[in-house]
C-alpha cells in the first residue's frame, strides 16, 4: 500500500468516526428530552457557577428553568424531573413550566410558545396558553394577598411536602 492510498484510508476512517460520533451525540441529546437548539442557560452546576435567575420585578417572580434551548427566534424553557412521568403532569409542574415561560417572555422579550417538562421515561411539550398564563397569575396574586398577613396556614395534606421544607422546624402545623 503505498502513501497515497494510505492517506485515503485514513480519510475514509476519521469521517466514519466523525459521522458516528456525531450520531451518538445526537442520541444522547434525544435522550435528555432537550430540543434542537443553542443551550443558553443551564441551572445543574455541572458546568460551572450556575446562571443568574430570571426576574420579573413587576410580578415578583424569579426562577431558575434547568434549561433554556434557543431554537430560532424562540428560548424555549425546559423542567427537568428526576421522577418517573405520571399519566398527565402534575399541576403543580405545569404552573412552575408555566412561570418559566413568563420569566422568559420578560427576559428575552418573546413569548415563547411552549415548554418542556422532562421526565425520567418521557417529555411533555406544554404549550404556553393564555389559560396556564392565567393560572400562573392567579396563583402569584393569591400568594401575594397571603403576604401582609401574620399568619398563613399550610395549604396541603401532603406529608412527604411538609417532610422537606425549609419551615419545618418553626412550623405548628406540619404532618
Amino acid at each position: 500500500m503505498n502513501s497515497s492510498q494510505l492517506s485515503i484510508l485514513v480519510s475514509l476512517a476519521a469521517i466514519i468516526l466523525a459521522a458516528i460520533l456525531l450520531i451518538a451525540a445526537r442520541l444522547i441529546r434525544r435522550s435528555t428530552g432537550l430540543p434542537e437548539g443553542k443551550i443558553v442557560f443551564a441551572d445543574h452546576g455541572q458546568w460551572g457557577k450556575t446562571e443568574k435567575s430570571l426576574y420579573d420585578s413587576m410580578l415578583g417572580l424569579t426562577g431558575k428553568p434547568d434549561y433554556l434551548v434557543r431554537r430560532n427566534q424562540s428560548v424555549i424553557p425546559v423542567e427537568i424531573k428526576s421522577m418517573w412521568a405520571p399519566r398527565s403532569p402534575y399541576n403543580s409542574h405545569l404552573l412552575q413550566l408555566g412561570a418559566y415561560c413568563l420569566l422568559v417572555e420578560k427576559a428575552f422579550n418573546h413569548r415563547p410558545a411552549y415548554g418542556l417538562l422532562r421526565y425520567r421515561n418521557r417529555t411533555f411539550r406544554i404549550p404556553f396558553t393564555s389559560d396556564l398564563e392565567n393560572d400562573v397569575l392567579d396563583v402569584i396574586g393569591e400568594i401575594q394577598s397571603h403576604k401582609e398577613l401574620d399568619e398563613v396556614c399550610r395549604s396541603h395534606d401532603q406529608s412527604n411536602r411538609c417532610a422537606r421544607c425549609g419551615y419545618r422546624d418553626h412550623c405548628d402545623q406540619r404532618l
